[in-house]
């Protein structure tokens, strides 16, 4: 039975840490918006439009309608590519982030509408391609929805004393972890490069992308293809 390097936990961590930088650098650097959970912008939206400042509403909608745009390409991009042979559709969408991300690096400050709307673009993209950790629903960019499934396997675990709980929770709060570096890291960056902050999340990406050219079977054994 093969594991699919895709749904790794090793994988997820890393796109949990450049969903964290992701997120730090469009508050911190881009105008309070946030790029991956799309929550707070809607908030904010309705809260705008209550204040008959529609300007601003504006500048909360245009993320929220990227971000719905990003789960379109995501689909489009799997369903075309997901008989191909030497690269695996989740790569192309990886490469896609890579080359997205590199041009918001030179969006000038003026642009910070553009460069949110690349980013929540971006990160649609990356949870819509990525969505299990070792079989379990996971999100690599917002922790909601991870916080709610960790606790709830410890939960379990503490009522159960089964130790599958217990390594589901770990796993639920591992990626939680490595949001909270990623954020950690954008935000330090994010003071130190302004809006080149934004490269920072390209190297566990690329990471990422190299580590899907393995595969491995049920004995951890590596194999030459892609999964």
């Amino acid at each position: 039975m093969k594991k699919q390097t895709s749904e790794s936990f090793r994988l997820g961590a890393l796109l949990a840490i450049a969903g964290g930088i992701l997120d730090a650098y469009t508050y911190l650097v881009r105008g309070g918006v946030f790029a991956n959970a799309q929550t707070g912008n809607i908030v904010l939206l309705g809260v705008r439009l209550i204040q008959g400042q529609w300007l601003l509403a504006l500048h909360y909608l245009i993320p929220i309608l990227a971000f719905a745009a990003g789960v379109v390409v995501a689909e489009v991009i799997k369903h075309r590519f997901r008989q191909g042979g030497g690269v695996h559709w989740r790569q192309i969408t990886v490469g896609l982030e890579l080359v997205l991300l590199a041009a918001v690096a030179f969006l000038p400050s003026s642009l910070d509408s553009l460069a949110n709307v690349a980013v929540s673009f971006v990160c649609a993209v990356q949870v819509e391609s990525f969505r299990k950790v070792n079989g379990n629903a996971f999100a690599t960019t917002m922790c909601t929805g991870n916080l709610r499934s960790g606790t709830e396997r410890l939960f379990l675990y503490l009522k159960t004393g089964e130790r599958d709980h217990w390594s589901r929770a770990i796993q639920y709060y591992g990626i939680i972890l490595c949001f909270t570096a990623g954020a950690a890291l954008g935000a330090l960056c994010a003071g130190k490069m302004g809006q080149a902050g934004v490269l920072i999340s390209l190297p566990p990406l690329i990471a990422g992308f190299v580590m899907m050219f393995e595969r491995k079977n049920s004995c951890g054994e590596e194999e030459a293809g892609i999964k």
